[in-house]
């Protein structure tokens, strides 16, 4: 029986069925490795992973593969959702190879754990970009026979530098003159068509669109509003959204939003709710409440557990096809729809950038053309092509339903479900939907039940909570705390908060990813990749704890992170974006002591007040008022709503 038969993940319990005999990562078959003088072959995927399946159908499917892997390596199968940690480690080792990483991940290892050759994906046959697989396993078996020493002095030469990492990171000093810095590198990496920054293959990049709303709220510039709308728009418009059914998929392969890779990760959506429902609130376009709504209906029907908790990721694949769940030949819609309804859909939502490269006729579905333009060349009035488009809309989204469905990883991680409550708690003040309030906040209770042990954070069952999911659980505590003025959950903030400056706070400043090695390493980095850094998440919580609490030593630590960050970030730009955010809620930050009833008119009014940066901190409920403060000081105390509104955070 495979050792991944009784494993947690579901990708590894996927694994289990093939003929490679895999190991779970751990000490075990390390030490398998050193007895039996064999190197480790460990492969790092995800189950929403499409290429992960592909590599697996071709080669750990195929019974020559799986003897050469049995006989002569130790097979270690990863779930780089369950251990984010091994993989980081791992893909920065191919950077140092000068490899561009991803997944799958296909690493060599000594019997020690140390990487000296590895790829992504690897063919079943020679391609001019890629070796066979086989052949990449006869030539590393081949090396590490006969010039083990040289692997062996190779690979420690490679963990020394990476072990190395996080010490080049210069201190610096901090200026606010950073921020306009910053928002340079992101005008020279602007797409003035299609939005969004960079080339393809382009994704959202939360932590960007965060820091620059949050920098066109308290300087306004008609550059700023332009690529905010121009950005939020075309995602919206483009085959990356799911035009029926709502929620992202995690990237677009091409520059213009339209041909995504096809799985849905609540992390993405998570970030993306937030960004909307904020975006809604700063630029009153109705298309972006329109998408955040369609977000949370997107996790109301997959993602969200029935107790409480949110799932993980939807698979790219179904039956394996990637991309079969999502897209339409035109047969299929004309079979589906009436005339009227196909001419009107097939117009707005089809066009020729939506083809599938590997399957040209299935297409997928994106605003080709407005409902504007649909009138004037159908001859049809706007009401009657809106009335049409939503009947051919809800057609084919039930005939979609009848279809295989992808499948869902319905493990529940800390990271994850800290930062969907956040989301939710977020978007619960501007659309004004009470489930996600409430869900919100029983989806918290179950993860402090099932994932708090001794006043420290699991991962997992079985896994020890990560960077990540302290400062995602944090941010959920605080936002829950705002949101209900419920003293116990300040408490709970503040302990992981102690833990993670206990546990994982790096000497020079800010914060290792991990509370111990892993792989021999501890790193720690600034680096949106592309979802914002723990380090960034960490300065802002403990600013949110400062503001709450009065407590010193949260305001020094969060100094000494951003100034340990200050010459890195700078150097990456735009990539360290949730850092500048984080900086600039150094700068501007407005706390709010509401000294009033939170369910009353000042509560109500403090928590829907539109102002990035904005902390809220509950104290005597009697005196009816609220004291804003900032960093140059306090004003006089506030004791309407309408001097509140009046106020707006511009301080």
């Amino acid at each position: 029986m495979s050792q991944l038969a009784s494993a947690r993940s579901p990708y590894l319990r996927k694994a289990a069925r093939q003929p490679v005999q895999w190991r779970p990562y751990g000490e075990e078959a390390f030490r398998e490795a050193r007895e039996k003088d064999r190197p480790v072959f460990l492969s790092s995927g995800a189950v929403w992973c499409h290429w992960c399946h592909v590599q697996a159908r071709e080669s750990f499917e195929d019974a020559e593969v799986a003897r050469l892997l049995n006989e002569n390596f130790i097979p270690v199968k990863l779930d780089r959702d369950e251990r984010p940690e091994v993989d980081r480690r791992y893909q920065q080792a191919l950077a140092v190879m000068g490899i561009p990483g991803g997944w799958p991940l296909s690493i060599f290892l000594t019997p020690e754990g140390r990487p000296f050759f590895g790829g992504t994906y690897f063919p079943p046959e020679d391609t001019p970009q890629r070796p066979a697989f086989k052949r990449v396993l006869q030539q590393v078996l081949r090396a590490y026979r006969e010039n083990k020493a040289g692997l062996q002095e190779l690979s420690g030469k490679l963990l020394e530098h990476l072990r190395a990492a996080p010490s080049l990171h210069r201190p610096g000093a901090i200026t606010p003159e950073m921020l306009q810095e910053a928002l340079q590198a992101i005008q020279a990496s602007f797409d003035p068509q299609a939005g969004g920054f960079g080339g393809a293959p382009k994704f959202p990049m939360p932590g960007l669109l965060r820091f620059l709303m949050a920098r066109w709220y308290l300087a306004p510039s008609a550059w700023a509003e332009h690529v905010l709308r121009r950005t939020f728009t075309q995602m919206a418009l483009g085959g990356v959204y799911d035009q029926l059914g709502g929620g992202f998929h995690r990237y677009s392969v091409d520059e213009a939003w339209i041909v995504p890779h096809f799985e849905k990760l609540a992390e993405d959506n998570a970030w993306l709710l937030g960004c909307y429902a904020q975006a809604w609130r700063l630029l009153r376009e109705p298309l972006f409440r329109d998408v955040a709504r369609g977000i949370v209906s997107f996790f109301r029907a997959t993602l969200e557990a029935p107790q409480g908790g949110f799932y993980t990721s939807q698979d790219a694949d179904t039956q394996g096809q990637e991309g079969a769940y999502y897209t339409w030949s035109y047969q299929e819609m004309k079979k589906a729809l009436s005339a009227q309804e196909f001419k009107v859909l097939a117009m707005h939502l089809t066009g020729p950038r939506g083809q599938l490269p590997h399957e040209p006729e299935r297409k997928v579905l994106y605003v080709a053309r407005g409902l504007k333009e649909v009138a004037q060349a159908t001859g049809m009035g706007l009401r009657e092509v809106a009335r049409t488009l939503a009947s051919a809309k809800d057609k084919l989204l039930a005939l979609r339903l009848k279809r295989p469905a992808p499948f869902v990883d319905r493990s529940l991680y800390s990271s994850v479900n800290g930062l969907c409550i956040s989301a939710y708690l977020q978007a619960y003040e501007v659309l004004a939907d009470r489930h996600l309030r409430d869900f919100a906040l029983r989806s918290l209770g179950r993860l402090l039940e099932k994932h708090l042990r001794g006043g420290r954070l699991l991962r997992t069952q079985g896994v020890e909570g990560l960077l990540d999911d302290y400062v995602h659980m944090i941010h959920a505590l605080l936002d829950a705390y705002e949101a209900r003025a419920d003293e116990g959950l300040l408490r709970n903030a503040q302990g992981l908060a102690d833990i993670l400056l206990e546990d994982f706070r790096a000497p020079e400043g800010g914060f290792y990813d991990t509370a111990s090695e892993v792989a021999g390493l501890r790193l720690k980095s600034i680096e949106d990749v592309p979802h914002p850094s723990g380090n960034a998440l960490a300065i802002w919580a403990l600013l949110r704890l400062w503001g709450m609490t009065d407590r010193g030593r949260y305001l020094q630590e969060a100094k000494r992170a951003l100034e340990a960050f200050a010459a890195r970030a700078t150097e990456l730009g735009l990539y360290a974006s949730s850092y500048f955010y984080a900086m600039d809620g150094f700068y501007n930050y407005l706390v709010l002591r509401v000294q009033a009833p939170p369910s009353g008119p000042l509560g109500r009014a403090c928590r829907r007040l539109l102002r990035p940066f904005k902390v809220i901190s509950y104290g005597s409920r009697h005196e009816g008022r609220v004291l804003p403060c900032g960093p140059q000081g306090c004003l006089q105390p506030l004791v309407s709503p309408r001097e509140l509104r009046n106020l707006q955070g511009r301080t």
